[in-house]
């Protein structure tokens, strides 16, 4: 386990590396530091040397990768490169291209995308698998069919429409909740039931239906008409093995959802909003904030991978004949 642990932490280094590399070109090949100056003085006749002057003071008139200037390893530490993105691996993502401290607007961001994302992944994963082995119970029967149906038609219906669906109805129709907006504390509670009541909703279509067809394979395997010839009720075949044994693949789903956890939506925190992380990243494209858009895209990367090694550790946990080699 261990072993495995130290490999997979190795190999996250190169990969980490490599969307470093490619997330830098995208924004200094495709885009100029001139570009970016012009971008950020915001005129179409600016002259060169407000555009140099923007360029010294963030940080954008060295060269890309390496220094001719500079003398001994300042060759290739005194350069856009190792100042802007190398710096990343430590977590220090320095400042915008605005002035803001990014170290400072994740901590105090993360926190709100964690109060929206955390009720709708714990809310939605519970009512999906219920939902879910409802159907696998009574399968073939009409309420099996109009729960495929139900599933078809939320799954085809965009996000979008339950948001606006939303606010109208509970927000101002009804007058139950706030429209948008946010508080800390408990006033939170109020601000963030219609996003959760949404977000729910929203992906309730297509995790039922994918946890029904895992449901429904594991039914049909060797162990389970085991089971029934032993004697076993259909719950108790359900919830004492069908269960433990479809929960690897939808631990393969869930897990690697839990990075966007950190990462906020960027949908639903800007439809509402709800200054998390999502709303920030938004921010940053239409600021052309090109510093927080490559943090985002780097803690978006690290998140991901480390994901993916939680779901390999979550396989031990929910059935030890795996072993991690």
């Amino acid at each position: 386990m261990i072993a495995y642990l130290i490999r997979r932490l190795l190999w996250a280094l190169p990969t980490l590396l490599g969307v470093n590399l490619l997330v830098f070109a995208l924004f200094f090949v495709v885009s100029s530091p001139d570009d970016m100056a012009r971008a950020q003085l915001g005129a179409k006749r600016v002259t060169q040397e407000a555009i140099e002057r923007w360029k010294a003071d963030h940080g954008y008139d060295k060269p890309l990768f390496y220094n001719d200037n500079a003398q001994g390893s300042k060759q290739f530490t005194d350069t856009i490169f190792v100042q802007k993105s190398a710096r990343m691996f430590l977590l220090d993502f320095g400042k915008s291209d605005l002035g803001r401290d990014i170290n400072h607007e994740l901590y105090a961001r993360m926190w709100p995308s964690l109060a929206l994302a955390l009720p709708v992944f714990i809310v939605g994963l519970f009512v999906a698998i219920v939902a879910a082995m409802v159907l696998a119970f009574f399968r073939g029967t009409w309420l099996d069919y109009s729960g495929v149906i139900a599933c078809v038609v939320l799954m085809s219906i965009s996000s979008l429409f339950y948001i606006i669906a939303g606010q109208f109805i509970v927000a101002r129709t009804w007058n139950l909740v706030p429209i948008s907006g946010y508080e800390g504390g408990l006033d939170s509670i109020r601000f963030l039931a219609l996003p959760v009541l949404v977000g729910v909703i929203a992906g309730l279509g297509s995790n039922v239906r994918w946890y029904r067809a895992i449901f429904l394979e594991e039914i049909g395997k060797d162990y389970v008409r085991t089971a029934r010839a032993k004697g076993l009720s259909e719950g108790a075949v359900l919830f004492r093995h069908v269960l433990k044994n479809a929960m690897i693949p939808i631990l393969t789903g869930t897990v690697v959802v839990i990075p966007s956890l950190f990462l906020g939506s960027l949908i639903s925190e800007s439809f509402f909003g709800i200054p998390g992380l999502g709303s920030f990243t938004i921010e940053a494209i239409l600021m052309q904030d090109f510093a927080i858009v490559r943090a985002m895209v780097f803690i978006g990367a690290l998140l991901y991978i480390l994901g993916l090694i939680l779901t390999d550790l979550s396989y031990t946990l929910v059935d030890p004949r795996v072993r991690l080699q």
